[in-house]
């Protein structure tokens, strides 16, 4: 390749939009039962997966004092919403009394809540351009 077209293509792949490179998630989820637990962690990128709990992506990792820490790699520029629980009894699910209310430890992004349910996608999203942190409470 002549130099002169090997220096212009590396400019034009500098000058490319920073947007559109993929960024990590570095979440970190607190206020977990200070007893072993697993956290399980989902990520969400439209309302339509929200609502259906269609995750994007999901991890589980032990509670270590209450808190634990991931990181989402190469996401694509958007908004994403995470949805965590702590497993406190080793059964894979979040558990409910009889009228429906969670009596394990939940959390969203944003520390969004809900009324007579989970949070709507534009209360809990988080924008993402570019690496980041984020962090969150369990209730």
């Amino acid at each position: 390749m002549n130099p002169s077209h090997a220096l212009s293509a590396l400019a034009a792949m500098l000058l490319l939009p920073l947007a559109a490179t993929a960024a990590d998630l570095r979440v970190t989820v607190s206020d977990g039962p200070s007893a072993p637990a697993t956290l399980y962690v989902a990520l969400f990128d439209t309302p339509e997966a929200l609502a259906a709990d269609k995750p994007l992506a999901s991890q589980t990792l032990p509670l270590r004092d209450g808190t634990g820490q991931l990181v989402f790699i190469g996401l694509p520029p958007g908004r994403y919403v995470l949805k965590s629980f702590a497993d406190e009894n080793g059964n894979g699910k979040l558990d409910t009394n009889l009228v429906g209310l969670p009596t394990e430890r939940y959390g969203f992004s944003n520390d969004a809540k809900g009324r007579m349910g989970p949070p709507g996608f534009d209360a809990a999203a988080v924008p993402l351009d570019a690496d980041a942190s984020i962090a969150f409470r369990l209730l």
